[in-house]
């Protein structure tokens, strides 16, 4: 698929567009619209009693601990007002992927995966931070991240 960018003043004269051209609307092309429409999602994320608009691909992984659900950015830690299922569903398109039971990774912030002991697989995030991937869900991951291929 060729892949086009065109600059446009900043004047506003025009406004920011994505098109598409295909011969059929597959199912790639509507992941693709997907992750796009998400892309401008915006949570809010609460630190040290104040309220940040947080966008979701800013979010390197969330993590279920207690009651609470935080996500972790490149510099901070927010709190989010969600369950760990609904902030999984929210990324679906976004590229995150349960890794355990209790977290949720961002695969566009994953610089490299390698498999560790006992079936699990080690994710290490461009913020420098590893993520266990549980044995549970490597299968998933290879097939997300190589069509199954490793």
């Amino acid at each position: 698929m060729k892949v086009v960018i065109r600059p446009i003043d900043s004047s506003g004269s025009e406004k920011e567009m994505v098109t598409i051209q295909c011969y059929k609307v597959t199912e790639q092309v509507k992941n693709i619209v997907r992750f796009i429409r998400t892309s401008e999602t915006v949570l809010a994320g609460y630190h040290d009693e104040q309220i940040t608009q947080l966008p979701l691909p800013d979010i390197f992984y969330a993590e279920a601990v207690d009651d609470h659900l935080f996500a972790y950015t490149r510099e901070k830690v927010y709190e989010l007002k969600y369950r760990l299922y609904e902030f999984e569903e929210l990324g679906r398109y976004e590229r995150f992927f349960r890794c355990s039971k209790s977290t949720v990774i961002n695969l566009m912030q994953v610089n490299s995966v390698y498999p560790i002991f006992n079936g699990r697989f080690s994710a290490k995030m461009f913020n420098g931070e590893e993520i266990i991937i549980s044995r549970q869900y490597v299968p998933a991951l290879k097939e997300c991240l190589f069509g199954g291929e490793i």
